[in-house]
């Protein structure tokens, strides 16, 4: 059997017996993929201004960046395991341009600009997934928007760090 017929089967079965409601619903795969886009077009971001302050020097910062990468690169993968058990192909390919920044606070907030997006993002979904009672994408898109939430907590403290650094 050719690997995508046992996909296509495995994921119809899994499909069928886990949350059949949502096997077919054209929003929810709506937002699945909406999601997989933000969270692949979040590891590009990370990644290039993980290389963009490694090459200004600013070592903690790379590597804060590159920590946000794998962190956002983790959420995509739980995407993917989700969108694969609903039987959806995981086809995030909608990617804005990457917006690096010329300084770093300038960095940190288009960072915050693009987390409050997918916080909006994950709302939406997990309220619309409550509504049509599909539990388990509702506990993915609750945990993700919890943690988009800190990550946008994280960005606010270093924004003001930064801030109270200009005026001591």
């Amino acid at each position: 059997m050719p690997v995508t017929a046992g996909w296509m089967a495995w994921s119809a079965s899994r499909s069928a017996s886990a949350d059949p409601a949502m096997a077919n619903d054209p929003r929810m795969t709506g937002y699945l993929t909406r999601a997989l886009s933000a969270e692949m077009a979040a590891v590009q971001q990370y990644l290039t201004q993980s290389s963009l302050t490694a090459m200004w020097q600013l070592k903690e910062y790379s590597s804060r960046f590159r920590r946000d990468a794998e962190e956002e690169l983790g959420h995509a993968q739980r995407l993917i395991e989700r969108m694969l058990v609903l039987g959806i192909p995981s086809n995030g390919t909608q990617l804005p341009p990457i917006r690096p920044g010329r300084s770093l606070e300038e960095m940190l907030l288009i960072d915050r600009e693009l987390e409050i997006e997918v916080i909006r993002l994950y709302e939406e979904a997990a309220n619309y997934c409550a509504r049509v009672r599909a539990a388990e994408t509702q506990t993915l898109f609750a945990d993700l928007l919890q943690e988009e939430l800190g990550h946008l907590r994280d960005l606010d403290g270093m924004l003001t760090g930064m801030h109270q650094g200009e005026t001591s």
